[in-house]
């Protein structure tokens, strides 16, 4: 049986994917995302240091409802999800960073890979 929790809950858990992404490094890591993000619904965001890139996408077995059509069938992760994480009642998300557009990311990249050049010899290369 759903927790109840979830009879409250819009499936906010089951409308998207996020799956980790090996921390950027260089420029060629940061032309990666650029071209994650410009696909349509997709983002990426760091929580804790760990970078994810997110596809907003509702899982095809949500009912109209919000609920799980093949609840007692469900896949292991979903087995696996816990309220205490839970995307509805957790209040407003708060990511260390969120990138939607590819401009963000090569903003921050600039910066970024700036940075780590000028850490490297102690002066801005140019």
């Amino acid at each position: 049986m759903p927790n109840r929790l979830c009879e409250h809950c819009t499936a906010t858990c089951c409308r998207y994917i996020a799956l980790p992404l090996d921390t950027p490094v260089s420029a060629e890591d940061f032309d990666d995302i650029r071209w994650y993000l410009a696909h349509e619904n997709v983002t990426v965001f760091v929580e804790k240091g760990d970078w994810y890139i997110s596809f907003a996408t509702p899982c095809r077995y949500l009912d109209r409802d919000f609920r799980c059509g093949i609840y007692k069938k469900r896949p292991r992760i979903c087995r696996g999800y816990r309220t205490g994480a839970c995307d509805y009642h957790g209040g407003e998300y708060r990511y260390d960073l969120l990138f939607c557009e590819p401009a963000e990311i090569e903003r921050y990249a600039a910066e970024r890979l700036g940075r780590m050049k000028k850490g490297r010899s102690g002066k801005r290369k140019e």
